[in-house]
């Protein structure tokens, strides 16, 4: 089965690659610079919006790092990384990986970008403010470790990654229960190898 893996070490592929050293299976990286080759025709032919991450599986095109993300948990399930499809603890495993693609990353990047909702429009915005989404977040990750308790899974690489770049920017506090637990996520191998990949791939600095 072959997994191509377009990336660059600046962007979300980084929670890709994690991913992928975490399901143990052998894919090839090409990397795409920012700029004319990001929206050349040959890669425009594998993601329309000419952005990364990108994976094609075979002859299968995902796009949307959640997505890559969980596609891979299923593509791959003797990694371990998804709850059985039709059992109940499916269902915390789509929470958590919906809600960090959408209020999260929104209530973040809105803040981040200095978008003003008014109190009186909070409830037209689809995360209500980012006080109530890291509220949330906060309750979820107790008791912990992880999202689903004592089970690790591909929830965490995503939704785990972006707090953790949160707190590496300042885009959101760093409270306890949050540092913690990117610490902990931090200390797998898996996310150590991935990060060392990218960290290679950077870049020199000027």
């Amino acid at each position: 089965m072959a997994l191509i893996f377009y990336t660059n070490p600046m962007s979300r592929g980084r929670m890709v690659r994690w991913m992928l050293e975490e399901i143990g299976q052998p894919y090839e990286t090409k990397v795409i610079p920012y700029g004319q080759e990001m929206k050349a025709p040959a890669y425009l032919a594998i993601n329309p919006m000419g952005k990364i991450p990108a994976l094609v599986h075979d002859h299968t095109i995902i796009t949307e790092t959640a997505a890559i993300i969980a596609y891979l948990a299923d593509a791959f399930p003797e990694a371990d990384l998804a709850p059985t499809p039709g059992t109940r603890e499916r269902g915390p495993y789509y929470r958590w990986l919906f809600f960090g693609a959408g209020p999260f990353e929104a209530a973040v990047m809105d803040r981040a970008l200095g978008v003003q909702i008014p109190p009186e429009r909070k409830g037209s915005v689809g995360y209500g403010s980012l006080e109530e989404v890291l509220a949330t977040l906060e309750t979820a990750l107790h008791p912990g470790p992880y999202l689903l308790g004592d089970t690790f899974s591909a929830a965490d690489i995503y939704l785990g990654s972006q707090i953790g770049y949160c707190l590496r920017f300042g885009t959101i506090e760093p409270r306890p229960a949050f540092v913690s637990y990117v610490q902990h996520l931090l200390a797998r191998p898996a996310a150590q190898r991935a990060a060392a990949m990218d960290d290679a791939l950077m870049p020199p600095k000027a």
